[in-house]
């Protein structure tokens, strides 16, 4: 029976030692496949990953109240009390939500209060009209007996004495002039009447149509379905959903939305460092996280010009809309997205993974081989995974993922494609500087107001015309003028001044503007310190705006380098010096913009 029991326990201890030594070898084998990468051969893909969030392509917005129609009645934020919850299948007319009433109840009161109060003085207005119109006609009628009165007394009076018939025949004639002054001022009155019966009717009838357009306005807080779908909240401009405590406006009273899903799009950010790679039309895999065995296409459809901060982010982002292809039953508003977009595709190319990719204190790449090498690289573009090999590895080449053990027994190999990388860094500096230079050339331009078409600031071009020209080289502007016969002697003066006829200062010299001799130039010709003249002057120290000038002249002046337009008042200009300074060779000048 021991020997039974010993020779049990030894089957099953070998069994074990067996077990274990296959698990062993299994892993290894495993780990050893882990430790290499094999360099693939094929299209590569540079891609731009973002997250995203599935939308409908089309929707039916369930609106709230329309604020608009009612000019009368002033609106602010009204908060959701109730609503159903997102995701309910809802049909025509069925009930979505409820708006706070509670402020616009207590309008309503008071404002019917206000109409009955309107009414109530409508009526006392024409019960006081109609006594006080009787009281008036009571008096004309009265009137009139005076009148006949006054008559008989004047027709029995024909006996009396010329006095007695001289009262009597005035006295008719006050009666019927308080007669007519009654019968006019009764004309007033119903005029007056009418017109103070139309303003009350009126406010009558305003305040009764506010009282209908708030009730009409409350008869639209509770809202219901205008068509069959399945309720999504409507998100605000700050990415919030719309829900019960949220707040409708007048500008934006959707309150939640129907979307269409046959078709959907794929709503998502990209980082304002990669915005530059992503552009309309590009092709993008979309992978929804609920359902990560399923795989879609998309074609980008919209890339925002402008960037934004989202909440709780520190880099500004740039939206982007991408159409989803295919139509699946399955796919839901507001589910998440991973969108995979294809910036470009390089077709034919070797790649390795990015993690195979070694460096050294000199920055030159390599690659550790499982021949025991280390290969030097020339490297390409990149993705998020992988990067191009111009040269060094073939494909189908076993590469290590990581630094092996005693990396300093792998011999380097490829040393003569260190030259190519030198070369290939010191063209993408040279481009780099190149693009560097060219903005701050254009800054320089804008800065002095130079662009296409002449001088401006802010945008506005100006021309320069030959009238212009002439102005600039006439002594409108402070330039500099060349003595003929004295090549190279040049001189900062007013051209055309008084002191034309004076020594010219040695060559170079120059005459500040505000010197003691720069003042001796009076009369005529003095410079005069307008924004244009101002603005050229800043200009010319900067060598780009100058030579688009100089070559502005050139075209000008008929091609002449270096020369001046032969102008009439520049004749003139020549002549009026020449008679001021003397008939010396220094005598007759000619003005030139400094060069």
């Amino acid at each position: 029976m021991m020997k039974r029991t010993i020779i049990i326990a030894g089957i099953i201890v070998t069994v074990a030692i067996i077990v274990l030594v296959a698990v062993s070898k299994s892993n290894t084998k495993k780990d050893l496949s882990n430790l290499y990468a094999e360099a693939m051969k094929g299209q590569f893909d540079i891609v731009v990953t973002t997250t995203g969030e599935l939308q409908a392509k089309r929707s039916n917005d369930i609106m709230g109240p329309d604020f608009t129609q009612s000019r009368n009645i002033r609106v602010m934020d009204i908060k959701i009390t109730d609503m159903v919850p997102e995701g309910t299948v809802v049909k025509t007319g069925d009930y979505v939500a409820t708006l706070d009433r509670t402020s616009f109840d207590n309008t309503l009161k008071d404002e019917k209060e206000r109409l009955v109060t309107f009414e109530t003085n409508l009526e006392m207005k024409i019960l006081d009209t109609a006594v006080n119109l009787s009281n008036l006609r009571d008096n004309i009628k009265n009137l009139g007996i005076s009148v006949e009165e006054a008559e008989i007394t004047l027709q029995q009076s024909k006996f009396e004495p010329p006095t007695t018939q001289r009262q009597a025949a005035m006295a008719v004639d006050k009666a019927n002039r308080s007669l007519e002054q009654a019968i006019r001022g009764y004309a007033l009155k119903v005029e007056q009447a009418k017109s103070d019966m139309r303003k009350i009717r009126s406010d009558v009838e305003e305040e009764r149509q506010r009282v209908i357009d708030i009730q009409n306005l409350l008869a639209g807080f509770i809202i219901k379905a205008p068509s069959d779908g399945m309720i999504i909240y409507k998100r605000d401009r700050s990415g919030a959903k719309r829900k019960v405590g949220s707040s409708v406006s007048p500008w934006d009273n959707v309150v939640a939305t129907l979307p269409d899903m046959s078709s959907m799009i794929s709503k998502t950010y990209v980082n304002e460092i990669d915005v530059s790679k992503v552009k309309s039309g590009q092709k993008v895999e979309i992978i929804i996280d609920a359902f990560p065995e399923k795989s879609y296409t998309g074609v980008i459809t919209s890339v925002a010009n402008i960037g934004e901060q989202l909440p709780n982010a520190d880099a500004k982002v740039f939206e982007v809309l991408i159409d989803v292809n295919e139509s699946d039953p399955i796919l839901r508003p507001s589910m998440t997205s991973g969108n995979k977009i294809i910036t470009k595709t390089i077709n034919d190319v070797t790649y390795i993974p990015l993690e195979s990719v070694q460096s050294g204190p000199d920055s030159i790449p390599f690659v550790y081989k499982k021949n025991g090498t280390r290969q030097i690289v020339v490297l390409g573009e990149s993705n998020e995974n992988n990067v191009i090999v111009e040269q060094g590895i073939d494909a189908e080449t076993l590469v290590y993922l990581s630094t092996p053990e005693a990396p300093e027994r792998f011999k380097l190999i490829g040393e003569e494609l260190v030259a190519v990388i030198k070369e290939k860094e010191k063209a993408k500096k040279a481009e780099e500087l190149r693009l560097r230079e060219e903005a701050e050339r254009i800054r320089a331009e804008r800065s002095v107001g130079m662009g296409p078409g002449g001088f401006g600031g802010g945008g506005a071009r100006m021309t320069i015309t030959p009238e212009m020209m002439q102005r600039f080289q006439s002594g409108g502007a402070q330039g500099t003028q060349r003595v003929q016969g004295a090549p190279g002697a040049v001189q900062t003066t007013p051209a055309g001044g008084q002191n034309a006829g004076q020594a010219v200062p040695a060559a170079g010299q120059t005459v500040p503007a505000g010197s003691q001799r720069a003042g001796q130039f009076g009369g005529q010709g003095q410079p005069r310190d307008t924004a244009m003249m101002r603005q050229f002057r800043n200009m010319q120290g900067d060598t780009a705006a100058m030579r688009k000038f100089r070559e502005m002249r050139r075209q000008q002046g008929g091609g002449q380098q270096g020369g001046t337009r032969d102008t009439s008042r520049r004749r003139t200009n020549v002549q009026q010096g020449g008679q001021t300074g003397g008939q010396g060779p220094g005598a007759q000048q000619q003005v030139e913009i400094l060069n």
